[in-house]
C-alpha cells in the first residue's frame, strides 16, 4: 500500500488567472495540458517522485460560496520579514484579507486567492524550514483522532502526532509539506472547493487501492465526472478526495 498526496486540486472559475497566482505564490511555473485545466508545479517537478506534492486548478461553473473552504494551503516563512514581504507581495497580486474566526493577535496572516480561496501565511515556525514553500494542508473536521485513524490506513505518509484538538502527517521519506487534520467547531455544509489527489504506488493497482479505501469508510461520489481515468470518493466525514491512475 503506498497511495500518497500528489496534489492540492483548487476548483475556480478562471483556472488559468487562478494557477497564475498560485505560481507567483509558491514561485513555481504553469503549465496547461488541457483546456480548463492549469498545473502548478515546481521546476522539474516528478509528479510520481515519492514526496512531490503540486497544486492543480480546474475549471468549474460555479463561484465559490461565503461558505469556508474546509481545506486549506498554509504557507511557509523562514523570518518575519519574509513574512511581511510575502503578504505585500500576495496582495499584490489580487489577495484579499480574510476573516475565519481568527482573533486579532495571531501571528500568522490570513488571506484569500483572487477567487475567494483562503490560506494562511505562517509566521516562521522551525518546524516547516525544510517544507518548502507549502509548510502544510490544512483540513478542517470534528474528529481529529478519527480521521488520523482512516487516514493512516489510507496513505503512506507517517502519523507524527495524534491528539483531541489535531492530527499531523508527513511523507513516509520525512520531505515535503505537512498534512493536518485540525478540530473546527460545525460539519462539513458544502462541496469542497479544495480537495486532494491521492496517486498509488508503481507497484499497487489503483482498482485494489480504491477498494481498499472503501473498506476504510470511503464512499463513492459522483460529481458527474462520467468516463474518467480518476475515481472520486469521500473520507469518512466527507471531504471529498480523488485517486488518480498513474499514467
Amino acid at each position: 500500500m503506498t497511495l500518497r498526496p500528489v496534489q492540492v486540486n483548487i476548483k475556480a472559475l478562471d483556472d488559468s488567472a487562478v494557477g497564475r497566482f498560485w505560481a507567483a505564490a509558491l514561485g513555481w511555473g504553469v503549465s496547461s495540458s488541457e483546456p480548463g485545466a492549469t498545473s502548478v508545479k515546481p521546476a522539474g517537478f516528478d509528479w510520481l517522485d515519492p514526496a512531490g506534492v503540486c497544486v492543480d486548478v480546474i475549471a468549474v461553473p460555479e463561484p465559490k460560496t461565503a461558505v469556508k473552504n474546509r481545506v486549506h494551503i498554509d504557507l511557509a516563512t523562514p523570518s518575519a520579514t519574509h513574512q511581511a514581504e510575502l503578504v505585500a507581495r500576495l496582495r499584490a497580486l489580487g489577495a484579499k484579507p480574510a476573516h475565519v474566526g481568527q482573533s486579532g493577535d495571531v501571528p500568522w496572516t490570513v488571506l484569500a486567492d483572487p477567487e475567494g480561496n483562503e490560506f494562511c501565511v505562517l509566521e516562521p515556525r522551525e518546524i516547516y524550514r525544510d517544507t518548502g514553500p507549502i509548510a502544510t494542508v490544512v483540513v478542517d473536521c470534528e474528529d481529529p483522532r478519527a480521521m488520523a485513524a482512516f487516514w493512516d490506513e489510507a496513505i503512506d505518509w507517517t502519523l507524527h502526532e495524534t491528539t483531541d484538538d489535531h492530527a499531523v502527517f508527513r511523507s513516509a521519506v520525512g520531505v515535503g509539506p505537512y498534512l493536518e487534520f485540525l478540530r473546527t467547531p460545525g460539519g462539513k455544509t458544502a462541496p469542497d472547493r479544495v480537495h486532494l489527489d491521492l496517486v498509488p504506488g508503481p507497484a499497487d493497482d489503483k482498482a485494489a487501492e480504491v477498494a481498499r479505501l472503501r473498506a476504510l469508510g470511503a464512499a463513492d461520489l459522483d460529481v458527474g465526472q462520467g468516463n474518467v481515468s480518476w475515481t472520486c470518493l469521500t473520507d469518512p466525514e466527507g471531504h471529498e478526495f480523488c485517486v488518480l491512475a498513474r499514467s
